[in-house]
């Protein structure tokens, strides 16, 4: 068993998660963070500092978060990192998994409003 990152990371990249991990298998892509499955120990000290709950225990993931296990898994492959053995030794990368370039961009954020003046 693996924990993984699911859709919920896709374009917040919070990091908490990162600074977290003990043995640095949590990778930057373009548009989210990968869990290098290879490199977890299945320690769970990511999931709760995720401020977004995007981390699952493999066997817990949510029915419509189970295509993230392959995705994880496929980023290092996509991304030609392999196993590096800890995030620290590589820079984030612009790669990510079809599915997650694919992906709906989210709105973007509204202009605030501008303030009124009053007259003195």
């Amino acid at each position: 068993m693996t924990y993984v990152i699911g859709p919920p990371c896709i374009d917040i990249k919070d990091a908490a998660c990162v600074a977290e991990c003990p043995v640095d298998c949590i990778y930057t892509g373009g548009r989210m963070l990968y869990i290098q499955p290879d490199e977890c120990i299945d320690c769970g000290a990511c999931e709760p500092v995720c401020p977004v709950e995007a981390i699952y225990p493999e066997s817990f993931l949510p029915s419509d978060f189970k295509a993230f296990t392959k995705v994880n898994a496929d980023f290092f492959q996509i991304a030609g990192l392999g196993a590096p053995g800890g995030a620290a030794h590589v820079k984030a990368v612009d790669a990510d998994h079809p599915l997650v370039g694919g992906w709906p961009q989210p709105p973007p954020p509204e202009a605030p409003a501008p303030i009124a003046r009053q007259r003195s």
